[in-house]
């Protein structure tokens, strides 16, 4: 995968979990966030406040796993 590749699907899927993105990319979680990092810094992609767990009471859920990146439009 090429961060081209990571670009294209955050951008077409808008609102995307990390977990997601992993599975997608069948790339552990580590390296997708370190290449997330780069289109963070560009400002096309945003990091969203994470609630604490997935939402349920459970606690069993990673929370690195339930991150959210969201695409940011800057066309307008």
């Amino acid at each position: 995968m090429i961060l081209s590749e990571l670009r294209d699907y955050v951008r077409q899927q808008r609102r995307v979990s990390l977990k997601d993105i992993a599975l997608h990319f069948n790339v552990e979680a580590d390296a997708i966030r370190g290449m997330l990092t780069k289109w963070v810094n560009k400002g096309n992609v945003r990091k969203l406040s994470q609630e604490s767990s997935c939402g349920t009471s459970c606690c069993k859920c990673d929370p690195a796993m339930t991150e959210l990146y969201e695409w940011i439009d800057n066309s307008r």
